[in-house]
């Protein structure tokens, strides 16, 4: 029998009878974009993640296009981004003029490093990459926002950022596209995804821990005029009706059937969310006597939602070879992620070179991937465990 990388099958299964009669419903009423259920989706999830408001849109990817535009980022603006994230995050920051500035990563949690960012802002206002390194033209630029993403269902670490962005007059932007669902305790109080930041952003991609059936995202913000701008943005900077447009928006809406589909899952999230610590632990007990892996981290006080479960091998060889041993027992397997994003060829302009961000190096050159979805039996994580150990 195969063993699935992200068993979606399985989960549609429990949730099948659900999402049919809210497929249904949309179909009978006629109303396929920003139907009703998509003004439901957003009160129960602004509500679950603790913000006022919530804005639903076509990808997480809209999402934080939608986010920088209401903003105001463009042309001449340094937006912080980790390197060692997916494409997404910093391709909407150099489509709208704006320059990435990338800031490596804590090796342990795979999250942006707040120290270091402290020194990059620090740099740029100092036009001084002996401070931390910069992307070309640096000095013509102007600090403005900063986005943070919760890698591997791991929130990051906004105790220690949040006021770094204080002092530096940062907004803060949550790229929360892979930890819908995870808390973190800040000032003792446990908070969750997309509760952080001026605005947060999620996606709903059919593999994230709550995801849809093709693509889907989400704003919150609990700032009722970027409520307005967001919701103006998605559908082409529309005024008073869809034929004014009062600014430049792009075409965000999510569509009814992923809302119904959406409202569907949520209603077994929190149990997956439980079955996903299941997994973790039993992956943590399975794997932690095998010589030479480096498990995930989660950090006291923190929920993971183990959107990935990315072990580092002890070298780019050592990887190979456990990817080997999975290949022939037939186990998927994948890397999250080869490239870091300062050296990627559609970043090529900014001037970073190798050995700029040696943490996102390092961590591209042994991380991988295993199996991991909230229906994972001890029986086939036994199997895993047996083909990484040889």
């Amino acid at each position: 029998m195969s063993i699935p990388f992200i068993d979606l099958k399985t989960q549609h299964r429990r949730v099948a009878a659900e999402v049919e009669r809210g497929i249904q419903a949309v179909l009978a009423s006629g109303a396929f974009i920003n139907g009703p259920d998509v003004a439901r989706l957003e009160e129960r999830l602004a509500g679950y993640c603790g913000t006022r408001h919530a804005v639903g849109c076509a990808s997480g990817t809209d999402a934080l296009m939608m986010a920088l535009m209401a903003l105001k980022v463009g042309p001449g603006d340094a937006v912080f981004c980790p390197p060692f994230t997916f494409m997404a995050t910093a391709e909407v920051v150099a489509l709208l003029g704006a320059t990435p500035v990338f800031v490596d990563v804590d090796p342990a949690t795979c999250n942006m490093d707040p120290a270091r960012l402290d020194l990059a802002v620090r740099a740029v206002r100092a036009d001084d990459p002996a401070l931390h390194p910069l992307p070309a033209h640096a000095g013509a630029l102007t600090p403005k926002a900063v986005i943070p993403v919760d890698l591997f269902g791991l929130l990051a670490d906004y105790a220690a950022i949040l006021p770094v962005a204080a002092a530096h007059g940062l907004f803060v932007i949550e790229d929360a596209a892979q930890a819908f669902g995870a808390t973190s305790e800040l000032s003792g109080v446990a908070r969750r995804a997309g509760s952080f930041g001026q605005i947060a952003c999620t996606s709903f991609f059919p593999a994230k821990p709550l995801g849809c059936y093709g693509d889907g995202g989400m704003c919150f913000t609990d700032d009722p005029e970027l409520l307005e701008l967001l919701r103006s943005i998605r559908v082409h900077g529309q005024g008073a009706d869809k034929y004014q447009n009062v600014r430049l928006g792009i075409t965000g809406r999510l569509d009814t059937m992923q809302a119904a589909v959406l409202l569907a899952k949520f209603e077994i999230f929190e149990d997956e969310v439980r079955l996903r610590q299941d997994v973790a632990a039993r992956y943590a007990k399975l794997l932690g006597p095998i010589p030479g892996l480096t498990l995930p981290v989660v950090p006291g006080g923190n929920v993971s939602v183990h959107a990935q479960y990315c072990i580092q091998a002890e070298s780019t060889a050592h990887r190979q070879e456990l990817l080997d041993r999975l290949t022939r027992a037939q186990v998927p397997s994948s890397i999250y992620y080869p490239v870091p994003l300062h050296l990627q060829p559609a970043f090529a302009n900014l001037g970073y070179g190798p050995g700029a961000m040696p943490v996102s190096e390092a961590l591209a050159a042994r991380i991988f991937s295993i199996p991991m979805h909230p229906y994972l039996t001890a029986e086939v994580q036994q199997e895993i465990a047996a083909a990484l150990a040889g």
